[in-house]
């Protein structure tokens, strides 16, 4: 699964999927039994990858997007370039309003976020369209 724009280079979706499928394996969500893989592609090549986890306290679970940013910052990277989020859901899904924001934080508006799932069914959108007039770093005095 490829993408080409006019404004920004062949992204080859498939490695990403690679290791949110497999991040997706390890996520750990006993009690919504929703789990979510995601990965990173950064300026240089490298994948960072992460999962949901849980918490019996529902608002101190992680989201995949969220852990596989963190640990793209943890390992110093430098620019994020593209993101996918991988569900075994029919419905493709989006990240939550939260992950935009972070989302926003450490991806160019233009950059691309994807979402795909286990029937081969990949949607794509970038930064700005899931989060428009996002607030970012560059609105901070």
């Amino acid at each position: 699964m490829e993408l080409t724009t006019n404004k920004e280079p062949l992204i080859d979706w498939n490695p990403l999927i690679k290791h949110a499928k497999q991040a997706y394996k390890n996520a750990y969500a006993p009690y919504s039994n929703f789990h979510v893989g995601a990965a990173a592609l950064d300026a240089d090549g490298n994948i960072f990858s992460g999962c949901n986890v849980e918490n019996a306290s529902y608002g101190l679970t992680v989201c995949a997007e969220r852990n596989c940013l963190s640990f793209a910052v943890n390992q110093q990277s430098a620019k994020i370039n593209a993101l996918l989020v991988y569900t075994e859901q029919e419905k493709l899904t989006p990240p939550c309003g939260a992950c935009r924001q972070v989302i926003a934080e450490f991806l160019d508006q233009g950059a691309h976020v994807a979402s795909a799932n286990h029937l081969n069914n990949l949607q794509v959108w970038t930064v700005k369209q899931l989060l428009p007039d996002a607030f970012t770093p560059k609105l901070l005095p």
